[in-house]
This record gives C-alpha cells, sequence and structure tokens, in this order.
C-alpha cells in the first residue's frame, strides 16, 4: 500500500517475495484425456493449477485487489514473479512488468471546513460533510435548482438547460445518477455528471440534497472512502471541481420551504425517475460554505507481458488476452461479519485464466506465429481505467493488434435445481457466454464457433451478443476499450449471480472443472487467431456506442 493509504484494520504482514517464490515451487501436472486438435501446451492448464493461484489472489489477504491499494500491488507481483520465472518478456514500461498510472484523490477534512445557512452554523457530520469530490475553496451566494444535474447527449437531457448558473450555487437532489448502462460516449463530452455540469458552466459550488430517508451514516461512510481518479483523464488531477457539500434532509427542508417547490415533491419526483424542471431558490435565502480538502496521491498498476511469435514477420503483431485484476476492496462495516470483498469469480477466475494461459505459451514446445499480449488491467471496477488508459498510451504497438480476448468471470456453474432468481441468467457447467463475435468480424464469429466445435463443444450463448441487449455487457469490461480502436474482440462471461459484487464470491464457490474447460478453449482460439496468415477483418457496422468523434 502507497503513503496515502489509511489502514482500514491492522491484518497480517502480507505474503513477502521469498513466500511467493515457495508457494510457487510445486504445481500438479494437468490430468485427463487430451481432446483432439490440441494447441501445444494446452495439457498445462488444470483445474487444480488455476485452484492454487486464484486461492491466493482471492485470499483474505490480499484485501480485495482495490485500485490502488498493497494488496493489488501485491497481487501485480506474484503475477509479475510468475511471468519472470517463465521467461515471459517485460511488456511495461521501463523494461519492467508494470505500466505505472499517475493517481490522485482528495479527502476531506472537517477541520477548516464550515457551512452557514441564514447566518446558522450548520454541524459538520451532523447537517452537512463536504464530498470527496470537492475541490478546496468557499462558495456563497445565489442559489439554483437543477434536478438531478445529469447532462446526457444521447438522451437529449440536461439538467441545467436554459438555467444560468454562472457564479451561483447549484443545488440537486442525491442519488443523482442515471446509471452506467444509459451512458455512451466520452465523459464530459456526450455525458456529464452533476459536479462536471457544475464546473463547465462556470458554478460556484455545489450541493447535494439527501432526503429524509437517506441512509446517513452509509452515505457519510461511502463519502470517507478515497476515491482516485487517473491523472492523466482528469484535467488538473484531483484539483479540479467545484466546492461540494451533501446536506441532510432536515437542510433541504429549509432551503426549499416557500419555494416553488418543496423538498418533499423533489425527492418524490426524483424517487420517480423524473427531475424537476430546474428554477431559482429566493434570493433572501443565505447559504456559505468553505470547503478544506487534501490532495493524495497514489499509483496503479497494468501488468503486462508478451510471448514472442515464431514467425520473423508476424511476430510483430498481437493477440491479446486479458483479465482485470482489481476488485472491490474492503467492506465497512463489516457485511455479516465479513470485510473482504475477494472477487474469486469476479475477477479472480480471468486473473487466473490468464495466468495459466501464460504458463501454457512458456511451456509449449512451439510458439504460434503472432505474439501474445498478456495484460491484467487495473480499475476496471472504478470504471475501465486500466484498459483505457493503456488504450490510450499504450507500451505496445496498439495498431499490431489483431484481437483481443477478455476473460471476466468465467469460475460459476448454475447448478441443477437451482431456483434462486439471482442466478437465472447463470451459466452451466458446460456453458458460457461469448460476447463480441458477432458484433465486429464474421470472420472472427466463424473462426471462434469452428474451433469450439472441434475442440471441447462448449455451449456458447450469444444472448449478450448485441449493442441492444439492455444489460450492456459489451460495455461493461475492458475489451470495450479495444474495441473502440477498431481491434475485434471476444469477452467470455458465465453471467451475473447471487454472490455477484459481494463479500461471498468466494474461491470455495467456483468450478474449476468448468475454469479448465473454458480456459482450455479460449487458449485454443488465441492459438488459432495468432497462427493465421492474415489479420482479421472487422466488418460489421460499428455500434453507436463505440464511434469516436
Amino acid at each position: 500500500m502507497t503513503a496515502t493509504h489509511r489502514p482500514l484494520f491492522r491484518r497480517a504482514p502480507l505474503l513477502a517475495a521469498s513466500a511467493l517464490a515457495a508457494l510457487l515451487a510445486c504445481l500438479p501436472a494437468a490430468s485427463g484425456p487430451a481432446p483432439k486438435a490440441e494447441a501445444p501446451g494446452t495439457a498445462t492448464i488444470s483445474a487444480a493449477q488455476m485452484r492454487d493461484y486464484l486461492t491466493f489472489i482471492a485470499s483474505d489477504e490480499l484485501e480485495g485487489r482495490s485500485t490502488p491499494s498493497r494488496g493489488f500491488d501485491t497481487a501485480a507481483r506474484f503475477i509479475a514473479t510468475l511471468l519472470s520465472r517463465w521467461g515471459v518478456k517485460p511488456g511495461g514500461d521501463d523494461g519492467s512488468y508494470f505500466q505505472k498510472i499517475a493517481m490522485s484523490a482528495r479527502e476531506p477534512k472537517p477541520d477548516g471546513s464550515m457551512a452557514t445557512l441564514d447566518g446558522r452554523k450548520l454541524v459538520y457530520g451532523e447537517d452537512y460533510f463536504v464530498r470527496n469530490s470537492s475541490s478546496a475553496g468557499s462558495a456563497s451566494g445565489p442559489m439554483v435548482y437543477a434536478g438531478d444535474g445529469w447532462m446526457i447527449k444521447s438522451q437529449d437531457l440536461d439538467a441545467f438547460r436554459g438555467l444560468d448558473v454562472k457564479g451561483k450555487i447549484v443545488v440537486v437532489t442525491l442519488p443523482a445518477g442515471r446509471g452506467f448502462r444509459r451512458l455512451q460516449g466520452q465523459a464530459g463530452v456526450d455525458y456529464a455528471d452533476p459536479a462536471t455540469n457544475a464546473q463547465a458552466h462556470g458554478a460556484a459550488g455545489l450541493i447535494f440534497l439527501a432526503a429524509d430517508n437517506a441512509p446517513w451514516a452509509a452515505l457519510r461512510r461511502q463519502n470517507d472512502a478515497v476515491r482516485y481518479v487517473v491523472d492523466r483523464f482528469v484535467e488538473g488531477g484531483a484539483e479540479g471541481g467545484v466546492p461540494t457539500v451533501t446536506v441532510r434532509g432536515t437542510v433541504a427542508k429549509a432551503l426549499f420551504s416557500g419555494e416553488k417547490a418543496e423538498s418533499s415533491a423533489i425527492f418524490a419526483a426524483a424517487a420517480a425517475g423524473m427531475p424537476l424542471d430546474g428554477f431559482e431558490l429566493s434570493t433572501a435565502k443565505q447559504v456559505a460554505f468553505t470547503t478544506a480538502v487534501e490532495t493524495v496521491h497514489a499509483a496503479g498498476e497494468n501488468v503486462i507481458g508478451v510471448v514472442e511469435g515464431s514467425d520473423p514477420v508476424l511476430k510483430t503483431e498481437y493477440v491479446g488476452v486479458s483479465g482485470h485484476l482489481d476488485h472491490l476492496g474492503i467492506a465497512d462495516p463489516p457485511i455479516n461479519g465479513d470485510r473482504i470483498y475477494n472477487g474469486a469469480d469476479d475477477d479472480g477466475s480471468g486473473t487466473t485464466a490468464v495466468l495459466a494461459i501464460a504458463e501454457a505459451l512458456s511451456h509449449a514446445p512451439r510458439r504460434p506465429k503472432r505474439s501474445v499480449a498478456l495484460i491484467w488491467h487495473m480499475g476496471e471496477e472504478r470504471g475501465l481505467l486500466g484498459s483505457r488508459y493503456f488504450t490510450s498510451y499504450p507500451t505496445l504497438p496498439l495498431k499490431q493488434f489483431d484481437a483481443e480476448l477478455n476473460i471476466d468471470m468465467i469460475g460459476r456453474s448454475r447448478k441443477d435445481g437451482d431456483t434462486n432468481p439471482a442466478n437465472r441468467e447463470l451459466t452451466g457447467p458446460n456453458a458460457i457466454y461469448v460476447i463480441g463475435a458477432t458484433m465486429m468480424s464474421t470472420e472472427l464469429d466463424a473462426l471462434t464457433r469452428r474451433v469450439n466445435a472441434n475442440y471441447l463443444n462448449l455451449a456458447y450463448d450469444y444472448k449478450y451478443d448485441d449493442p441492444k441487449d439492455p444489460n450492456q455487457f459489451f460495455f461493461r469490461s475492458d475489451h470495450v476499450n479495444y474495441a473502440r480502436q477498431g481491434i475485434p474482440i471476444l469477452f467470455f462471461f458465465d453471467g451475473v449471480h447471487e454472490d455477484y459484487h459481494r463479500v461471498t464470491d468466494e474461491v470455495s464457490k467456483i468450478d474449476f472443472d468448468k475454469m479448465q474447460r473454458v480456459t482450455r478453449t479460449i487458449y485454443q482460439t488465441l492459438w488459432e487467431i495468432a497462427s493465421m496468415h492474415d489479420r482479421l477483418k472487422v466488418d460489421k457496422p460499428t455500434p453507436p456506442q463505440l464511434r469516436t468523434r
């Protein structure tokens, strides 16, 4: 963990490099019959091998692998140690396995912060708190109510439309979000959250309103968590924005007493998904606040390795295979006594599968024609940050990527007789969702089906391989940032289940036999793409969400 992190509780020391070496000392041999048309090195990929790796990756000692955190850093170094032992070449910065990513965050400071309403001093923590998206500064002056504060071009929505907010304090409802599945395009251009929208329109400050029934203590805990941004993605890093506070329902009532709409009407409209039109509040009401905020810095990292191809010409091209190394970190407060989001399936399973593929390639008696880029992304759970960074500032020539295969959740199976509604979309032991093949490349689609049919013949489910899929799974994992660069992608996914994004996503629930079958099939597909004579063609219409400006 970097020096700017505050440990939430004391834990035993994490594994040192020597302990990692001991963990790697013995690996079981793969067993079972070899299927037909098997790629060199496939037998290395085994359920027992992946159980060993995943048991470490998803252990409590790694503290949920949040981005950034000491648990994430330990996992990254574990992977780099393996790659080095296997002779996989570094693909990161300066001859290393790591692509370092500068990040920063804001920590609100109660000392030095203040707020008043009509001359009455508000109590920090009881009446208001400074949001962790706030800049340091002061705000006072007239107020403008602006609904939920969002701008979304694709839906012709802009809460600030028709409002003059320059130099004024904007007031918006909390929660003020429309959900990831409705956001398309570039942040700040095609859509903007309330803080970004307020800054773009020259507002002096921003107030979020919490309803009477809002869980105030939980809101405060969530706000106290340090939330990092990638400095190169945010102008000024964590220094931008406007002074921003959240106020309790009692303060909201006072703010809107006698106004065009009372706070009860505002919250009712927000709960119904139909925020009221904006309006200016009476200038008789006087609000002022000062936000004290400290900026802290950290570094995230992608882990990147390269297995060089055998063809002297084609080895300059790459087939990428990836998973995201991060998860959700530590639960505060504990949930039924459990504090760790282990992320065994999401995405410990993908992380482990890419490791198994790296080991198989490095142990194979021969290699495919093209090089293989092995990438473990950071920050997927924070908004696909690692893949966005790699595709924006690549350490390998992105124009030389022929395809990208992303593995995000392949370790769970729906059991016979399971009637839990939360598992109704979970695939069975011999099934997996395949996303992207039919949306980008006719050739990739045909190859994917042929390889599977001639190998283990898994039940490929293309239900979500549709830009109109209401779940928008195509746009919810790291492959989408490669697709935005015109690179054909495949996404392997077992489906949302009862433990998705819960502390109960643990190794004990993983179907390792399924992981072996799926990972071996991905390996076969990877090998076939990497051995083609010509590059895959992208011949399908580009989904609107992928079109660049």
